[in-house]
């Protein structure tokens, strides 16, 4: 179980970031072109948006059962150690935040009249995200 777990959590955020990147880029020029925001644009930021939070289930999931997280969080020199820190804290905490903000932009998105203003909220939501979770990825043991 544990290692399905973890090839999901390795391999499902090529197509997150995959789907970020698209939208960001589809939607800034879509907001440049002044384009009406289509149900397929809404179905673009509401696949990112469910890879997202299925991302964040596996990660849950795995957080409670991986021996790494286990350690981590049973070291008493955790906040000291920067990979037992990593792996218990930052990374767990830094990408609830980019799901939050992923979230948020989708969720203010459909409340907004103007096409323009829903290409930049999800733009700008979806961005800040993005660069969350690329900051916090532990790059040294994703897969490539």
């Amino acid at each position: 179980m544990y290692t399905g777990f973890k090839h999901l959590h390795s391999f499902l955020p090529y197509l997150l970031m995959a789907a970020l990147v698209i939208t960001i880029i589809i939607f800034a020029i879509k907001m440049s072109k002044g384009s009406a925001y289509t149900a397929a644009d809404k179905r673009l930021s509401l696949i990112t948006l469910i890879l997202a939070h299925l991302q964040f289930v596996f990660g849950l999931v795995l957080y409670f059962i991986s021996p790494v997280s286990k350690a981590a969080l049973t070291a008493e020199t955790t906040m000291s150690d920067a990979t037992n820190r990593l792996y218990a804290v930052e990374h767990p905490l830094t990408m609830l935040v980019a799901i939050v903000l992923i979230t948020i932009g989708y969720s203010k998105a459909k409340r907004k009249e103007m096409s323009s203003a829903k290409f930049k909220t999800v733009a700008i939501f979806f961005a800040i995200a993005l660069i969350l979770a690329l900051v916090r990825i532990p790059w040294n043991v994703w897969p490539a």
